[in-house]
């Protein structure tokens, strides 16, 4: 979604009344993001209680807030939520275990397993790890037990 004069104003507002609701001390500035994505950034003092454990927290509010702004502004809208940088840190921490994960089974030629993670987390480690040709990942497992498995390439 291009974002227009109009359609900032709307988001800026929807924003406001949540974070006024939340009565948590925030703040937060709308970007466009990648792909034509709304990104809302937001600093907290007290941001666990937002980002929830393991991130969850911040995943339903990003999904409440992509179907508001959907009703709300008449056409399809992906917005993307931050809490002080956290989705930035856990992908660069994602970034590194995939690369480290690589390197260990490219060298040992023996298969590892990453911990369970989110569809997200998984697509991540996935893209990562695509480019290389030493190794490879497939996702096994079923719901909050699903992993990605990086295997060595023979």
């Amino acid at each position: 979604m291009k974002m227009d004069n109009k359609s900032k104003k709307k988001i800026e507002e929807f924003v406001k009344e949540f974070v006024k609701k939340t009565t948590f001390d925030v703040t937060f500035e709308i970007k466009e993001g990648r792909e034509g994505t709304i990104l809302v950034e937001f600093r907290a003092q007290e941001p666990e209680v937002l980002i929830g454990e393991a991130g969850q927290t911040l995943w339903d509010m990003q999904a409440l807030f992509n179907r508001a702004l959907r009703k709300m502004l008449g056409e399809e809208v992906r917005c993307d939520l931050d809490i002080n940088q956290y989705k930035q840190s856990k992908a660069r921490y994602l970034k590194e275990l995939a690369e480290e994960t690589a390197n260990r089974v490219a060298l040992l030629k023996k298969e590892e397993r990453l911990p369970a993670m989110t569809s997200y987390e998984r697509r991540l480690i996935h893209t990562e790890l695509s480019v290389r040709t030493d190794v490879r990942t497939e996702s096994v497992g079923e719901g909050k037990a699903r992993r990605v498995v990086v295997y060595p390439v023979k």
